[in-house]
C-alpha cells in the first residue's frame, strides 16, 4: 500500500483531530504555520492551496502532520507536501527512525537509496521525495515532497525551513 493510501486508511480510523484550511493559515505564522512545535518556513512555489492537519498513531509512533494538496478537478486531489512530526520510543536515533519509516512506507532497506543529510546539528537522511531527521531521542521530523513536481534542491530547502519554534 502506498504511503498516501496508508495515510488515508490510518486517518479514517484513528484521526484524533483534523483541521481543514482553505489557503491562508491565519494567526499560525508566516508560510506554512506550526506543526506540533515546528515552524514551516519555506513552501515551494506553486504548491497546492488545500491544507489539512492530521494527528494519528501507527506502530507505537504518534504523528502530527500537515498536508498540502492541489485540486486536479475530476481526477481528485494530489499531495504536494507533507510535514510530519513523529514522537515515539522507537525513534531513539536516526537508525531507529530509518527502520521505522522503512516499515511504515513498506521500503526495502537494501534498495532504499538514502543519502546522509544534516538539518543543522541533527542527523538525517534524504532520498527522492523525502527528507527526515532525528531531533532528539523519541522525536523526529519527516518532509515528503512530490518528486514529479519538485526537485531535490527544493526538497532540501523545504526540509531546512522546518525548525523548532522554541
Amino acid at each position: 500500500m502506498s504511503w498516501i493510501g496508508r495515510l488515508l486508511l490510518v486517518t479514517l480510523f484513528t484521526v484524533t483531530t483534523t483541521t481543514w484550511h482553505s489557503g491562508a493559515l491565519g494567526d499560525e505564522g508566516a508560510k506554512g504555520g506550526i506543526v506540533d512545535g515546528f515552524a514551516v518556513n519555506h513552501l515551494p512555489s506553486g504548491i497546492g492551496s488545500s491544507v489539512s492537519d492530521f494527528s494519528y498513531e501507527w506502530g507505537g509512533v504518534a504523528f502530527s502532520s500537515r498536508v498540502w494538496e492541489r485540486d486536479l478537478g475530476e481526477e481528485g486531489h494530489r499531495v504536494d507536501l507533507s510535514v510530519a512530526v513523529l514522537r515515539g520510543e522507537r525513534l531513539r536515533d536516526l537508525a531507529g527512525l530509518r527502520d521505522f519509516l522503512a516499515e511504515y512506507h513498506e521500503r526495502d532497506l537494501a534498495t532504499w537509496r538514502l543519502t546522509p543529510f544534516s538539518h543543522g546539528s541533527d542527523p538525517g537522511l534524504i532520498t527522492e521525495g523525502q527528507a527526515f531527521w532525528s531531533v532528539a531521542p523519541g522525536l523526529a521530523v519527516s518532509v515528503r515532497l512530490d518528486p514529479a513536481r519538485f526537485d531535490l534542491p527544493e526538497l532540501t530547502a523545504t526540509a531546512l525551513g522546518v525548525v523548532p519554534t522554541a
